[in-house]
């Protein structure tokens, strides 16, 4: 199996001087290299690591960890302190800023190269797709042509769901029906943009169509920047190190302008490029936030459910969460139960620590025949890791001046298992000071780099200044804006399912 050799060099050779859709961090730092002598062996000797020491219960199926009182052992060992929808939010952003099929959590192909068909901003490329224009068959709800199509449930057509055509969504990125936790996501900013059409409309009465779309959707891009920014990446980050990587200073003719304190780590020249490290390694520290199962409603209507996210019975039953089918009530996602919305305990349920734990279920994924070690997916991003010649993590530490880890004789120097393990170290709840600084430093760059970010065309601007997200009582109290913001902008409930 090596997938992802025949064109990585072509795509991200080992030069400085290198920049096109994906590149490097370190090109000169010496990558890490997996034990063996053959393809065989080498996967052999992973699979075993990854079954043997990165799940939470090592030989047991997710069935067998259903038990009540198992699954509260497993919460009280393995919880984090960040709420559960930021796991699946930061999936989103990884299909917003970079598409290289095989590196999905749930894969339907694994091409031999790599090639991001994402543009490196966060500008909501996977909920607009090419525009109204464009790709008209992603808007005209309620017969308005730029608002975004929304679904219905047949069983519950008071209940939202994404446009479908036999099925499948009819979205900007299909990966973001891969579960019913991104897929709702991916619904409630459909939502929140619709809203602000609403409320443009209202604003400018005399505006075009485009016009109105174009407001719309900057605020909405806007507001989606700052909640990355200021509310998921220090949720999962050394505080200091995102302090750092951007910061808002005055000139001396008293002027302001963000400048990124870590431009050294992640630099580029005419546009940002997407880095493998990042890409690769750090930023899937999200695997390691997936619970094997999740309370995805109260059954106040009757149909609320504790749902493992992979059905693993053998019964065929279809009674969890995965994606690329119509809603089902059941999974609707009541949004105090993964995001701080101002219930009580015990919402919302948490995310599992960042570390080298995985979930038993991420070792019985669907995706190939039953045996493929692709369906373990610590084995994939183990033997990805070394398919793409990443960095050793101990080298890439002390390349930035960072005491290594000691990592066992049996530990791979693997850069992503690394970032895992300083992670763990740091008590589970944050990245570590490498997984920080590499996070950090390319999230500064892709906003310093994208020349329609608020960073660079109204460095001072708050969300609090724009009138379209005040213009309604949904947000008139938020003064932090969270990503419960854009929940309460899309009219979802956020102490049930449906409209609020």
């Amino acid at each position: 199996m090596t997938h992802g050799s025949s064109h990585f060099e072509i795509l991200a050779p080992r030069s400085k001087f290198y920049h096109g859709p994906f590149g490097r961090l370190c090109p000169e730092v010496e990558p890490w290299v997996a034990p063996g002598k053959c393809d065989k062996e080498i996967d052999d000797k992973l699979l075993d690591f990854a079954n043997q020491h990165m799940l939470e219960r090592p030989g047991e199926n997710p069935g067998d960890l259903a038990d009540p009182a198992v699954v509260a052992d497993l919460e009280a060992e393995f919880s984090s302190n960040i709420p559960a929808g930021y796991t699946y939010f930061g999936q989103f952003v990884d299909h917003d800023i970079t598409f290289d099929p095989a590196s999905s959590l749930v894969r339907q192909n694994d091409p031999n190269g790599l090639f991001n068909f994402r543009t490196p901003r966060l500008d909501l490329d996977n909920i607009y797709g090419m525009g109204p224009r464009d790709q008209p068959y992603l808007y005209g709800h309620d017969g308005d042509p730029v608002k975004l199509a929304i679904g219905r449930i047949d069983s519950e057509p008071d209940l939202p769901d994404l446009p479908r055509f036999r099925g499948r969504a009819l979205i900007g990125d299909m990966r973001n029906d891969e579960n019913s936790m991104v897929s709702q996501l991916q619904l409630a900013f459909l939502l929140a943009h619709n809203t602000l059409v609403d409320r443009a409309r209202a604003a400018h009465p005399n505006a075009s169509n485009d016009e109105v779309f174009e407001i719309a959707r900057k605020t909405l891009r806007w507001l989606y920047q700052w909640v990355v920014w200021t509310d998921f990446i220090p949720r999962v980050t050394v505080n200091e190190v995102w302090k750092c990587a951007l910061q808002l200073e005055t000139t001396c003719d008293k002027r302001k302008h963000w400048v990124a304190g870590l431009s050294d780590v992640y630099s580029w020249k005419n546009q940002p490029f997407m880095p493998v490290e990042f890409a690769v390694a750090a930023y899937r520290f999200g695997h390691s936030m997936v619970r094997n199962a999740y309370q995805t409603n109260f059954p106040v209507r009757g149909f609320g459910q504790f749902a493992p996210i992979f059905d693993n019975s053998g019964a065929g039953t279809g009674d969890d969460l995965r994606g690329f089918r119509p809603m089902e009530p059941r999974n609707c996602i009541q949004w105090d139960w993964f995001l701080p919305m101002g219930g009580p305990e015990p919402f919302p349920q948490m995310a599992r620590k960042i570390d080298t734990k995985l979930a038993n279920a991420l070792a019985f994924l669907h995706e190939g025949p039953v045996g493929d070690p692709l369906n373990v997916l610590a084995f994939r991003n183990l033997k990805r890791g070394h398919t793409f010649a990443l960095p050793k993590g101990t080298a890439m530490a002390r390349k930035f001046c960072l005491k290594p880890l000691s990592l066992k004789e049996h530990e791979p120097d693997a850069l992503w298992y690394y970032v895992l393990r300083e992670a763990q170290g740091n008590g589970g709840n944050t990245l570590g000071r490498l997984g920080s600084t590499i996070v950090c430093s390319v999230f500064a760059g892709l906003l310093k780099g994208d020349p329609c970010s608020w960073l660079n065309l109204d460095p001072c601007w708050r969300p609090d200044d724009d009138p379209l997200l005040h213009a309604g009582e949904d947000n008139s109290d938020d003064k932090d804006w969270k990503l419960s913001s854009i929940i309460r902008l899309a009219g979802l409930k956020a102490d049930g399912i449906g409209f609020a």
